[in-house]
């Protein structure tokens, strides 16, 4: 079992930036790939990017790509991720969860362990 807790969201003008916190506790976290993901009112859970298990390796949504960077610490049991030049469609509940599967972990199903989220908003 796996028990993560986001933090670090807030209200931000377009073009702001914020950083996001996961924090781990319980089962090795370093044995683990961890993906964020975000959900806008009324629709689907969307991928956002994933961190490898060495945090050697990243994977971004098309969306924000060169906009938001994923990063890890395993020592503190933490992932992170930094969002710049923030838009309005940014707008959303991010969630971090943790994978145990190998690959390109990219569809919700693909992961074993979810966080209860925080709120990101942007205004324009």
């Amino acid at each position: 079992q796996v028990q993560l807790v986001e933090s670090g969201g807030g209200s931000v003008q377009a073009g702001g930036s914020l950083r996001l916190s996961c924090a781990a506790a319980g089962r090795t976290f370093s044995s683990y790939t961890m993906g964020w993901f975000r959900q806008a009112p009324g629709k689907e859970r969307e991928f956002v990017g994933f961190i490898s298990r060495s945090g050697g390796g990243t994977y971004y949504a098309d969306s924000v790509k060169g906009r938001f960077t994923i990063s890890r610490e395993n020592a503190k049991n933490t992932v992170y991720l930094q969002m710049n030049t923030l838009e309005p469609a940014d707008t959303a509940v991010y969630y971090c969860a943790a994978s145990s599967r190998l690959g390109y972990p990219t569809g919700t199903d693909h992961y074993d362990y979810w966080g209860q989220g925080t709120q990101v908003t942007v205004s324009s």
